[in-house]
């Protein structure tokens, strides 16, 4: 985990607690910080640091450092993967970064000048989607969604959902995993993953190759919801979440529960098919 990091961040993170970092934040000449736990600090050479001018200042030279690392020392796929904004490291971590877009022909051609990594460290949780199978998926299966802001524990949620489906169901599960984040994990034994494709082409080449019962899958933007309707309507349940806060922004008939986080990890409420609550 986090081996992409160059000498000078690797040492810092190696005083924290793996288990509890959720996200490092390098940005060129500027204190280096990580959420422990849900809550921001600085870190310095030993770890934790009580005040900014103690951390550590990464420079740009690390950053493309690091960058370059996690894409597998691959320039190809770095500079494909930077179009979307982010790079994938090889346990799972999404890379997120910030800088200069180059357009050509009305399309991203390549990013440069990267000035800020959003670095955001996956975690399996064993356990922690039992609410939610008992609130939602107990009496039978159907379809839902996870709801909440970016960093609030959905794709670990939905992971152990998976887990949970494959372990006391039996089911064919697809994992339809874009970034390569969520298959980052114990998915369970009778699950399949297909990565780095966008979820039309995951969910049309999934559903006729792979007889999947339910398709698990994160992030979805407004041009996914073809592809989740297609599916719901070829009789394929759908687990999937949605950087949004409310049930009524989500296209009606894709999904029997809306579950609203709250907090970490945390479910606020969970809506019905006709979005009142039922939970």
């Amino acid at each position: 985990m986090l081996d992409f990091l160059p000498p000078r961040l690797a040492g810092a993170v190696r005083h924290v607690n793996l288990n509890r970092l959720y996200e490092l934040r390098v940005r060129a000449d500027k204190p280096l910080s990580a959420n422990l736990g849900g809550k921001f600090c600085w870190l310095g050479e030993g770890g934790v640091v009580g005040r900014a001018e103690d951390a550590l200042f990464p420079t740009a030279e690390e950053i493309a450092d690091a960058l370059f690392a996690a894409s597998g020392y691959s320039v190809y796929s770095a500079a494909e993967q930077l179009k979307q904004g982010f790079v994938t490291g090889k346990a799972g971590e999404r890379v997120g970064v910030a800088g200069s877009y180059v357009y050509e022909g009305g399309g991203v051609l390549s990013m440069h000048s990267v000035t800020s990594l959003c670095i955001r460290v996956p975690h399996a949780v064993e356990g922690c989607a039992e609410e939610i199978y008992a609130a939602c998926l107990a009496d039978g299966m159907r379809s839902l969604i996870l709801l909440s802001p970016p960093g609030e524990g959905k794709t670990t949620l939905l992971r152990d959902l998976c887990r949970l489906v494959c372990k006391r169901r039996g089911l064919n599960v697809l994992v339809s995993d874009e970034r390569g984040e969520l298959s980052a994990g114990d998915l369970g034994g009778s699950a399949d993953v297909i990565r780095f494709a966008d979820k039309l082409t995951a969910f049309t080449a999934g559903i006729r190759a792979m007889r999947p019962d339910l398709i698990v899958t994160d992030e979805l933007l407004e041009g996914d919801y073809p592809a989740v309707r297609r599916a719901v309507q070829s009789g394929v349940y759908v687990f999937a979440s949605a950087h949004l806060t409310r049930a009524e922004d989500v296209p009606e008939g894709l999904f029997s529960r809306y579950v609203l986080l709250d907090g970490l990890g945390r479910v606020g409420k969970i809506c019905g098919e006709d979005r009142n609550v039922v939970a």
